[in-house]
């Protein structure tokens, strides 16, 4: 079973979105179950947004583009999820910086000294914020173009 967790600063917009196309994208393969060839959860770096719901603006989003989703309620990532997770993709530079904080300077070298870490962006560039923009559909591209490049990667 590949275990990937999608990080943001709140979970409420961007990876939460990214859970969600994810596993609906595997779902489109051949069934997604959370006991089957895929984990898929996200969480935030900060503890700014604990226990809340997907975003409004986000759900409407991802229901525009027929993306099912579930109650959510946000949190913050600990040092199990990095023991528990093969993969955990962040949606920009400042998310790793903050993972830092949160882990511990320990766990960030010995994951940078990895062949292949776990930490990384989901893109070779920041995943659009929509926090900040509104622009929800561009952060669905970008999600959409990260996430599928991430199954066809881990199908090879």
């Amino acid at each position: 079973m590949k275990k990937i967790l999608f990080v943001c600063h709140g979970n409420i917009c961007r990876s939460v979105m990214a859970e969600m196309i994810m596993k609906y994208l595997v779902a489109q393969e051949g069934g997604y179950r959370q006991d089957s060839r895929f984990l898929i959860d996200s969480c935030a770096t900060s503890r700014e947004e604990i226990g809340n719901d997907i975003y409004p603006a986000a759900k409407r989003c991802l229901s525009a583009h027929n993306i099912p989703f579930t109650r959510h309620a946000a949190r913050q990532i600990t040092r199990n999820d990095y023991e528990a997770f093969d993969i955990i993709l962040c949606m920009e530079d400042y998310n790793i910086r903050n993972l830092r904080r949160v882990l511990g300077e320990e766990i960030m070298q010995r994951d940078a000294a990895l062949a292949m870490p776990k930490i990384r962006r989901l893109l070779n560039r920041d995943v659009a914020d929509p926090w900040y923009t509104g622009d929800f559909e561009a952060t669905y591209r970008d999600l959409m173009e990260g996430c599928t490049a991430l199954l066809t990667q881990l199908q090879h």
